[in-house]
């Protein structure tokens, strides 16, 4: 008489383990770097936003202030408060400071930049050898950022 073993399963074997890490593994490398790739399109479509909201105060300030542009020295003044027509910038609203604020703040950069440079400082500056966000060009009211670091559209942040 041939007796039939029966064995009593509890839990999984090695090898189903192994498959289940194995398509884990598979899934996450093909998911992180889809999430890293969105992250760095959501902070470049952050910067060109920026770029257009302060390109559009610089423009409303050259035309408010019969084509005179904000000077880089009291950039960030001119932007945030009240100015008189000369570009004197005052905390408060007055029959002579009645233009402005343009600005809320100025934003911080919120793509990746050099070393050395502060992306949340909210300065700007005439040259890229400075350590704040924004590079302003006074003569032509040009605002760039301060990053050569090449975006996923293969051009450096600092030509858009």
């Amino acid at each position: 008489m041939v007796r039939g073993t029966q064995t009593l399963r509890r839990g999984f074997s090695l090898i189903e383990l192994v498959i289940v890490i194995v398509i884990i593994g598979i899934i996450a490398a093909i998911a992180i770097p889809r999430m890293s790739r969105g992250a760095e399109g959501a902070a470049e479509s952050s910067l060109r936003a920026n770029l257009a909201v302060l390109r559009n105060a610089i423009d409303l300030y050259d035309n408010e202030h019969e084509g005179t542009l904000p000077t880089v020295a009291s950039f960030v003044a001119q932007m945030t408060t009240f100015t008189d027509l000369a570009g004197t910038a005052n905390a408060t609203s007055s029959n002579v400071y009645l233009y402005g604020p343009y600005l809320r703040e100025i934003p911080p950069l919120p793509v990746k930049v050099p070393s050395g440079v502060n992306p949340k400082a909210n300065g700007v500056a005439a040259s890229s050898a400075a350590t704040v966000g924004w590079i302003y060009t006074e003569s032509t009211g040009v605002i760039r950022a301060n990053s050569s670091i090449v975006g996923s559209n293969g051009t450096a942040y600092n030509t858009w």
